[in-house]
């Protein structure tokens, strides 16, 4: 009786043995090969109505010389840098052009620098990406983006040929500006006027919407005291002429606003938007509530300038000027419009950190909702060659990020800009210097936008306006996430591999690949018989479990990655070729078949361990240390075999057991070999 419990758990573990192997052969080549699969269960949902799910096709991740692609070599420019600072400048290059790569899509891009004498370059393989001007473009050129401020106190004496040149193009944008506005005035559409009609990139899409305004606003001022005066809601103005344009103006609604003199203090923590200090966030909260039990109307600004992290106005107390609705985050601005004057808000957080706001005073003024079409006019900055603007110190290499957003009334693109730490503390200073005046936003020396500070803005966040389709804000901010590039480069090499010959190298890869394996299950076979067959049923499952781990984890497919695993279809052998060897010592000394299979595998395993710990050492030195291509025949090989290791240990030794179990299998003869 025990003994036929002990057969029938034999029986059962030998049969869960054959499962589990079944069903690991099952799944990897499942996730290797899914189209099989997905082919045969879209016929039977076709026939019978439903089908089990089908597998997501993944495919394999190929490197440049298989799947074809763009390989780039630049030389980068080191005449103006410092002998220590030239190979960080380098690694500076090669993170720039590595974030430029990723914003291509390119998942395997690879990008390496090489050192030869004055030679300083920069490798770059973009796979799958046969569009070379394209690539270059992006990975090569530079976005400059700069903020610039009108030229200050230049003489303009333009000739008397220039005089007359600027009277007679005036003449006629008087013409088509009375034009323009005659048809308003006799009802057209003002807004499809604007768009057809205006030169103000930043309004024309929205029917010249300026949005509210005040006659404290420095450009439109004086036109808006005259305009609103005379004029009803919903009429049209005359022409209104300031220094280089000329407006027709439409007042819609009107109300009254209220600003507000505020300051705050401001305690951030690592990660909250904008901040640079390291401290917690509970560390944070426990700072603010300390200051809110100190801080009075009184101390407001000595406070600011002890514990504020806000670095555009720690060294003001503080102090943001005058703040209206819609200049601050929303909980910010609740916060601070529910305060009374005089009162200090309790603590209040943002995306930027905990605030402790004070409202000092507020004055009610009244805005006209304006509505406008910019006209040309030539004045003596157009002919005279004088260019009316000047760089500042705040840059493109100031942006932390930028990204797309949507006006919340048009819908219209336009890029959100973040400081860093320097920046934010420059954009604070060049807009409170420059209250009422305009900045000018360039890209690649074109004027984007040219706003008017309306007041000075902290924080370190600004906006890029335009008339941006969706797809070009996406391309504008991916150009100034990529950042600028620390050093010159200029191309010397680009060389498009096309697709068809990475076509050619991985099939004759495959096909060596098939040879290898043919070759390897034939000697094994007739060498070892039994254990030989199933050395090959094991290989079998190892080329499967590799392929599936290639995808599994993302695993770049090269011509040198793919010798690793040819190589490592060999090696595979080697572990079982160990156990096989000791199996036939341990049955000549007169084991039995089950337990000379045991006592084969353990006393084979030191030699497997050491002869595989050796080549592990060997692939690590060579991944660590070589370039990509070393790179990929080490991962290939590494991966191979530990996979090699266990399929020797648990699945050739679990085949063995389960095949001797067969009286008729246990015959010495088919473990002896040759």
């Amino acid at each position: 009786m025990a003994m036929r419990t002990f057969r029938a758990l034999s029986t059962r573990r030998s049969i869960l043995h054959v499962a589990l192997v079944a069903l690991l052969l099952f799944v990897t080549a499942l996730t290797a090969f899914p189209a099989p699969w997905n082919t045969a269960m879209s016929a039977v949902h076709d026939k019978i109505g439903f089908s089990l799910p089908q597998v997501p096709a993944t495919p394999f991740t190929l490197g440049l010389d298989v799947k074809g692609g763009v390989h780039l070599v630049y030389e980068a420019d080191m005449k103006d840098i410092a002998p220590a600072e030239k190979v960080s400048a380098l690694e500076g290059v090669r993170d720039v052009i590595e974030r430029r790569a990723n914003s291509l899509g390119v998942a395997e891009s690879r990008v390496e620098t090489t050192i030869d004498g004055d030679h300083y370059r920069v490798i770059v393989e973009l796979p799958g990406i046969q569009d070379a001007s394209q690539a270059m473009q992006l990975i090569g050129e530079t976005p400059v983006l700069e903020f610039k401020t009108p030229t200050a106190d230049v003489a303009i004496d333009p000739t008397p040929e220039q005089q007359a040149q600027i009277d007679d193009a005036q003449k006629i944008e008087r013409v088509a500006a009375k034009d323009i506005l005659v048809r308003a005035q006799n009802g057209e559409d003002f807004t499809q006027l604007a768009k057809d009609n205006s030169i103000d990139a930043s309004t024309k899409d929205n029917g010249g919407s300026l949005g509210f305004l005040s006659d404290k606003d420095s450009v439109y001022a004086e036109l808006i005291k005259g305009f609103t005066r005379r004029t009803k809601p919903g009429v049209v103005g005359g022409l209104y002429e300031s220094e280089s344009t000329i407006h027709i103006m439409k007042l819609g609604d009107t109300k009254e606003e209220r600003e507000v003199a505020a300051s705050h203090i401001l305690v951030c923590y690592a990660g909250a938007t904008s901040c640079s200090d390291t401290r917690t966030k509970e560390e944070a909260q426990t700072l603010i509530v300390t200051v809110k039990s100190e801080v009075t109307t009184q101390n407001f600004v000595e406070k600011a300038a002890q514990y504020s992290s806000d670095p555009g106005s720690k060294n003001t107390g503080g102090d943001l000027g005058l703040v209206r609705r819609g200049m601050m985050v929303q909980a910010f601005e609740d916060a601070l419009f529910a305060l009374n004057d005089g009162v200090i808000s309790d603590v209040v957080e943002t995306e930027f950190g905990y605030h402790i706001i004070y409202r000092s005073s507020s004055t009610v003024f009244q805005t006209y909702e304006l509505s406008h079409i910019e006209m040309p006019w030539t004045t003596a900055s157009d002919v005279v060659n004088i260019d009316p603007w000047e760089n500042t110190a705040l840059s493109g290499k100031n942006v932390q990020n930028a990204s797309v957003a949507f006006d919340q009334r048009t819908n219209a693109p336009y890029i959100s800009l973040n400081f860093n730490s320097e920046g934010a503390e420059l954009f604070a200073k060049l807009t409170a210097a420059n209250v009422g005046q305009v900045i000018g936003i360039f890209l690649d020396g074109q004027p984007i936008t040219t706003p008017v500070v309306q007041q000075a803005i902290y924080g370190g966040q600004a906006q890029i306006t335009g008339s941006f389709s969706v797809q070009e804000a996406k391309l504008l901010a991916q150009r100034l996430n990529a950042g600028a590039l620390p050093v010159p480069i200029s191309p010397v090499n680009q060389q498009t591999i096309g697709p068809t010959l990475g076509a050619a190298s991985l099939a004759a890869s495959i096909k060596a690949a098939l040879i290898g394996f043919l070759l390897v299950a034939l000697f094994v076979t007739l060498y070892y018989r039994l254990p030989g067959l199933i050395a090959v049923i094991v290989l079998v499952v190892y080329a499967t479990t590799n392929l599936a781990l290639y995808k599994m984890f993302g695993v770049t497919i090269t011509l040198s990655g793919i010798a690793g695993f040819v190589l490592s279809l060999g090696i595979a052998v080697d572990a079982n070729v160990l156990i096989f060897e000791r199996l036939k010592e341990e049955l000549r000394l007169g084991r039995d078949v089950q337990s000379a299979i045991a006592e084969a595998v353990s006393r084979a395993w030191p030699s497997i361990r050491d002869g595989n710990a050796t080549t592990l050492i060997a692939t690590a030195v060579l991944f660590t240390m070589g370039t990509s291509f070393i790179k990929g025949f080490a991962l290939t090989l590494t991966i191979g075999i530990l996979v090699s290791i266990f399929c020797a240990l648990v699945i050739t030794r679990a085949l063995l057991l389960v095949v001797s179990k067969n009286k008729k299998l246990r015959n010495r003869w088919f473990y002896l070999g040759l």
